[in-house]
């Protein structure tokens, strides 16, 4: 747990920089091009720099060791961390939508500006660095099993998506419809909210007793049933806990054998489950008579 937390630090450093950068460049951008649609981005990207800063928190809080009040250790404070940053995504997303609507409802009260080139400019590099960002975090998510990276590197993905939006909005801006650039503020807010509503609904979905899937289950019994000594699985139950998998398995073997034998078995089949799968925490396993 030591190593993912290292892991989830540096990737989270990264993007805190790129984040950084990628904020001054393009609310420079905007302001100095009379773009609305990136200033809005720039909004999404300076949000982006505080989820990685509550994926941080998140991820080291679930790093510690467990201690007497919480005995089955600390992971959900992951999905705690996650289920933070969807509702920050979405407040960033409505308000990003708010200022669209606003900017759309008085355009015909003033001379829409048409927005410059740099706007342009800075939607494709924003496009650039944030899909390569999200291919990277998303690698190392996968890499820990971490549902709060996971969820940053779709965070990095929707602000992708919400530049593309820009660059369309800017784009068809200065071709002639400069209600594009505020349009593409509220496109933007679907994006966004869009990407908060699936962050939130993953980590939920491992807040509470949910089995690990009917997939790692199987090949879980194949790897049980591959042992000497077990006749048969009398009981296989799986809970996800946070980014770990905690294992209830009841195993048959000969009644006959002397209980050092059955439990020589049991021993070797609890070292052997834990190692061909690191997502495993802790197995509890019953020997039953044949």
């Amino acid at each position: 747990m030591h190593n993912d937390y290292q892991i989830a630090a540096q990737v989270s450093w990264v993007s805190i920089l790129v984040n950084l950068l990628l904020f001054v460049g393009k609310l420079l951008a905007g302001v100095l091009a009379h773009s609305g649609a990136m200033v809005s981005d720039a909004v999404h990207s300076l949000s982006d720099i505080l989820s990685t800063i509550v994926v941080m928190i998140g991820v080291r809080a679930a790093a510690k060791a467990p201690d007497k009040e919480h005995p089955y250790g600390h992971e959900r404070m992951e999905c705690v961390s996650a289920i933070v940053l969807s509702i920050m995504l979405a407040c960033t997303g409505l308000a990003i939508g708010y200022a669209g609507v606003k900017a759309i409802l008085s355009a015909q009260e003033r001379a829409p500006l048409i927005p410059g080139v740099p706007a342009l400019m800075a939607a494709i590099v924003s496009i650039l660095v944030k899909e390569a960002m999200y291919r990277y975090t998303k690698h190392y998510a996968n890499v820990i099993q971490s549902e709060a990276l996971a969820a940053d590197a779709w965070h990095h993905r929707s602000d992708a998506l919400s530049s593309i939006g820009a660059l369309v909005g800017i784009a068809g801006a200065r071709m002639g419809f400069p209600v594009l650039d505020p349009l593409a503020s509220v496109v933007i807010c679907i994006f966004i909210v869009k990407a908060a509503f699936d962050i939130f609904l993953g980590a939920m979905h491992k807040m509470v007793d949910h089995s690990c899937g009917e997939e790692t289950e199987q090949a879980i019994r194949s790897q049980v049933l591959s042992h000497s000594g077990v006749e048969r699985i009398d009981l296989l139950r799986t809970r996800e806990f946070g980014n770990r998998i905690y294992i209830e398995l009841e195993i048959a073997v000969k009644g006959a054998l002397p209980l050092t034998d059955a439990h020589a078995i049991a021993q070797s089949v609890h070292d052997d489950v834990e190692a061909s799968f690191p997502q495993v925490k802790h197995i509890m396993i019953h020997v039953n008579p044949a």
